[in-house]
């Protein structure tokens, strides 16, 4: 089925302190993006980039969330511009820039309709908030973020509180979660799918119980952190992280997606063409997400 997708970037790097991944929506276009989408029969918007400021020239905020008020108005510019995009049939596609983008993301594609389950598919459990986590870096909090955890200015982006519930969200490809996150996650009830269920049980069996766990939901936002693939086959990543899944596993994961119907946005984030090789990572990036609106084997 032919979709028209809208596509914004958002080279955001003020999540997080390794420089890079403000290049990502550069280099998945540069990757064939728009030419792999349309192949398949896809009608496209490309509404360019939000405005990012440099992290250089924005305050800190915080040792406990970095450029906290800076990441809060980017969230709010994305709000804005993506609000009605699902509303008018379309299906959104987000080019980050690093995963505290998901907070402005998954706040409008649930402002029409907050009855949307949200697959995040990750290394990491994105769970801190500004009490608990190492790093001080909201990329890590994104996730709690939306559920209503964390600074107002972020919990509040388009509209007071949490976006999402935890019976809401799946984490899938997790294998490096803070010790005090994980009891984070275990305390909301949020449904964590590990590398180890997917070495245990096959990427087709742990897919099918994410779809599972959503099953009530209609619609799907995919929040895809490319670092949730293994650095030897995604090296560009802004924290790689050994064990993810393979090529194979991540276009399967992909295709069983499509089969359901029921994904009507994606957030691609933390390509870091910086730390990688001739663009695999971002070509990695755009060939999943052919995968996942339509392409097939056969």
């Amino acid at each position: 089925m032919a979709h028209h997708i809208h596509i914004i970037g958002v080279p955001m790097d003020l999540g997080q302190r390794r420089r890079g991944v403000d290049m990502g929506p550069s280099v998945i276009r540069y990757a064939g993006l728009h030419q792999q989408l349309r192949a398949l029969g896809h009608t496209i918007t490309d509404s360019g980039n939000i405005a990012v400021p440099l992290p250089e020239t924005v305050p800190l905020d915080s040792e406990r969330a970095r450029h906290l008020r800076s990441i809060a108005g980017v969230c709010h510019d994305i709000y804005n511009a993506a609000h009605d995009i699902n509303a008018r049939g379309e299906i959104a596609l987000f080019l980050g820039g690093d995963h505290s983008l998901s907070i402005g993301t998954v706040s409008a594609i649930t402002a029409q309709e907050d009855h949307i389950g949200v697959l995040w598919v990750d290394a990491h459990g994105d769970f801190n908030t500004p009490e608990i986590t190492p790093s001080g870096n909201v990329h890590g909090m994104s996730l709690a973020v939306l559920m209503g955890l964390g600074a107002p200015e972020l919990t509040n982006i388009g509209r007071p509180g949490a976006k999402i519930k935890p019976e809401q969200a799946v984490i899938l490809g997790a294998r490096d979660l803070d010790p005090l996150e994980k009891l984070a996650l275990r305390e909301q009830g949020v449904q964590v799918l590990t590398m180890r269920d997917v070495d245990e049980r096959g990427i087709a069996a742990v897919t099918h119980t994410a779809l599972a766990h959503l099953q009530a939901y209609r619609r799907i936002h995919v929040s895809l952190d490319m670092d949730a693939l293994d650095p030897a086959e995604a090296p560009g990543v802004g924290t790689p992280v050994p064990g993810g899944l393979s090529y194979r596993e991540a276009h399967l994961l992909m295709e069983i997606l499509h089969d359901s119907s029921r994904v009507t946005s994606l957030d691609i984030v933390e390509i870091n063409p910086i730390l990688d090789e001739r663009n695999r990572t971002a070509k990695l990036a755009v060939e999943l997400t052919a995968s996942l609106f339509g392409k097939t084997i056969f």
